[in-house]
């Protein structure tokens, strides 16, 4: 179940771009930002280089694990609890396990604020205990919160990319099965009307 968040506040509706380069922008971005606390148990390197990412790319990112390791944090689950009091949640299937998808996960990050008393809260979800990772709160220069805007609208194309890293691959299939099938009909429907025909001579 999603958690529950200010109801006055709208999602607008947010356009993921999951092309190559929006991803590799979106994957530096993460690992910059999100990595240090947060895993991608069921996204593995090597299914960046799949996609399409360079290795080399992908090598400066992954560091001392292999291809086939998964996107683990580098955050130990006991320092996590230490820090925070609570594991911060993997991320893999965040954008389908969150009501709004993507438009969640982007007012979520976008979304964060410093209150009277100067401390963090986010208008999505005053009571998360989530850091502001890409630090909007505190930008109040225009052309700073557009860069920061830009980052987290990468991180969350990533992040919807990640969540089904085959989606691309299997529509690509699909246009093929669905091409089979055309041919496949057209091809019985010859064949019977070849049949019907010698059956009424």
């Amino acid at each position: 179940m999603s958690p529950t968040f200010a109801a006055e506040n709208k999602l607008e509706k947010f356009q993921t771009d999951t092309s190559v380069i929006a991803v590799e922008r979106g994957v530096d971005t993460f690992m910059n930002a999100c990595h240090g606390c947060h895993s991608l148990k069921y996204v593995h390197y090597r299914d960046l280089a799949r996609f399409g990412i360079d290795k080399e790319r992908i090598a400066t990112w992954r560091g001392d694990s292999t291809l086939d390791s998964a996107m683990t944090s580098l955050l130990s689950d006991e320092a996590a609890l230490q820090s925070f009091g609570k594991v911060p949640p993997d991320l893999s299937m965040i954008v389908m396990a969150r009501e709004g998808g993507a438009s969640y996960v982007f007012a979520y990050l976008t979304g964060y604020y410093l209150t009277p008393e100067g401390m963090t809260s986010n208008h999505l979800f005053p009571l998360t205990k989530m850091p502001d990772a890409l630090e909007i709160s505190t930008a109040t220069d225009s052309v700073k919160r557009s860069e920061i805007m830009e980052q987290a609208h990468d991180i969350v194309s990533f992040l919807s990319w990640a969540a089904d890293p085959q989606k691309a691959e299997r529509e690509s299939l699909g246009y093929y099965v669905i091409g089979y099938l055309i041919i496949l009909t057209v091809l019985l429907y010859n064949v019977k009307l070849q049949v019907w025909s010698k059956l009424k001579t």
